[in-house]
């Protein structure tokens, strides 16, 4: 997994590569212009900050960026350089995704919640949602491990109450779509327009 960031007008010129979610306890080491973010208790590399890398990767715009295998490369070699490990991997496949709700189940420890199993093409992902309009046989769209939200928050493995959660099915409002209703509810895609597994743009 490979998720990178750049917002030079709020942080400067620092290129954030996550690869893990944050750890409890974490090691920092800097040699030269690289950060590398290791879990103390297993050493996980967690991720990396590249202080100065905008203008040698044409980055201008806010947010995540898209890596290149070319950018990767490169990044590669200034890791190899600095006596780090190079092993940063380009990471393609889609984040969002349209999936079909196959089962739903009322979660045990709510009563909002509910455990989904929905399939998006490749694989069935059980995510708990707690929409109060999520529904069997809907088609949603589906925020997979790995997946940065348009307000910056990255999706990963996780529990709601216990229960094991592989992602999230997202409201229009999440996505930052136009004219996204105000009301709490996921996105209810239509089955003629769309199919489980296809990728969904949000930009």
């Amino acid at each position: 997994m490979l998720i990178a960031s750049y917002n030079k007008a709020q942080i400067g010129d620092i290129l954030i590569v996550m690869l893990h979610e944050d750890a409890p306890s974490q090691t920092v080491e800097k040699k030269d212009s690289i950060v590398e973010i290791s879990d103390s208790s297993n050493g996980t590399k967690l991720g990396y900050n590249f202080l100065g890398v905008g203008e040698k990767l044409g980055l201008t715009e806010a947010g995540q960026v898209k890596l290149s295998n070319e950018q990767v490369n490169l990044l590669n070699g200034m890791l190899q350089k600095a006596g780090f490990e190079a092993i940063l991997e380009i990471d393609e496949t889609p984040k969002f995704v349209v999936g079909l709700v196959e089962e739903m189940t009322e979660h045990p420890d709510s009563d909002h919640l509910h455990i989904t199993k929905t399939n998006i093409g490749s694989e069935t992902l059980q995510i708990v949602c707690g929409a109060p309009n999520i529904a069997q046989n809907q088609l949603v769209v589906v925020a997979r491990v790995g997946a940065m939200m348009p307000n910056g928050e990255v999706i990963w493995p996780g529990k709601l109450r216990g229960v094991e959660s592989d992602g999230m099915i997202c409201s229009a409002r999440e996505l930052h779509l136009p004219n996204a209703p105000k009301k709490r509810g996921i996105l209810v895609l239509p089955a003629g327009k769309f199919h489980q597994g296809q990728p969904f743009s949000i930009d």
